[in-house]
């Protein structure tokens, strides 16, 4: 037996009945032999971890947009969060947390320059439209690897596709990601919001502080012991009532006092303007893109999803170089 029929004999052992057993997986789209140490699901991990897109996210937005201190979130910070706390959920619950860990890291590699503001104005300006859980979906499945995509396992892709609040996967290790990625932007959001001089402590409403915890340490504490203990031998991924009731709550209260109205959005009213010069400059100039996107096209991709395959997939500070390179006067060089 090598290392990882060892590791599926363990998972038998010790994972609930209720987890996903790599051994079962529903498989890849295009078969392959198996590792002799790794699991799929650990494969899927490490496939992602070295993957282009996931390195991109260091320098995509979060909330703030290009901050000049070192300390406030990025997508790639937020994406390692939302991985640390899935993991601690699915490990109390004798989950796959391999599975849990990969679809965690996965989630947001869709992700536009900008944050939610960059995929609003592809979503606007893309006859085909545009959602950024879709778009993950596609890096891995098309855009990796020159193409060939990183051919993960279906719960993977699953998981990522349904991260979404309204949405939900069919493994219970995706089902942790969905409500983790929700408990690490609102309490990491309200930190780096608080570090902003944006928001107290005390502006947060009262019964919310006192239901969820006067920190966002506290909060996340409430929010966790409640996932799991709702959880335990249960069909779905869970919490209590009173708890899913406030913590949405608080994330009204983001949406209304961060997300929407704050002067962290100051510098998004600039965006629109900034990818839709991109996007219409490519529409009318798409040999411009390199040579992997239009390689697409002749492929027979649209070439309005090229584009936005290729706009998504810049970093905020790309995004801003190439408009300059593009639409900005350079200085004449010459003595």
């Amino acid at each position: 037996m090598n290392i990882r029929e060892h590791a599926q004999e363990l998972e038998y052992k010790v994972l609930s009945k209720s987890a996903s057993h790599s051994a079962e997986s529903l498989g890849r789209d295009r078969p392959e032999t198996e590792d002799e140490i790794r699991t799929v699901y650990q494969r899927d991990r490490d496939r992602i971890i070295h993957s282009k897109s996931f390195r991109r996210l260091k320098q995509k937005t979060q909330v703030f947009i290009a901050p000049v201190s070192d300390h406030y979130r990025t997508r790639l910070t937020h994406t390692l969060e939302v991985s640390q706390l899935s993991r601690t959920v699915s490990k109390a619950l004798l989950l796959n947390d391999d599975l849990t860990e990969a679809i965690a890291l996965g989630h947001d590699l869709g992700h536009t320059p900008f944050g939610h503001a960059g995929e609003r104005v592809l979503n606007q300006i893309c006859p085909l439209g545009f959602r950024h859980y879709e778009q993950s979906v596609r890096v891995v499945e098309r855009l990796e690897r020159d193409g060939k995509g990183l051919n993960l396992t279906k719960e993977v892709r699953d998981g990522i596709l349904n991260h979404q609040w309204e949405l939900r996967p069919f493994t219970l290790e995706g089902q942790i990601v969905r409500y983790c990625d929700k408990i690490a932007y609102i309490n990491h959001d309200i930190d780096d919001a608080e570090r902003a001089g944006l928001m107290k402590e005390s502006d947060i409403p009262e019964d919310i502080r006192s239901g969820l915890g006067a920190s966002p340490k506290e909060r996340l504490d409430t929010m966790m012991h409640d996932i799991i203990y709702n959880s335990m031998d249960c069909e779905r991924i869970r919490m209590s009532e009173k708890i899913e009731s406030l913590m949405m709550s608080l994330r009204r209260y983001m949406f209304e006092n961060l997300y929407t109205n704050s002067a962290a959005k100051k510098e998004e009213k600039r965006v629109p303007f900034l990818l839709t010069s991109l996007y219409r400059h490519y529409e009318h100039n798409p040999g411009q893109m390199p040579a992997e996107y239009t390689r697409l096209m002749e492929e027979g991709e649209p070439e309005a999803r090229v584009i936005c395959d290729y706009i998504s997939g810049m970093t905020d500070i790309y995004a801003v170089e190439k408009f300059q390179e593009i639409f900005i006067p350079q200085r004449w060089p010459g003595e």
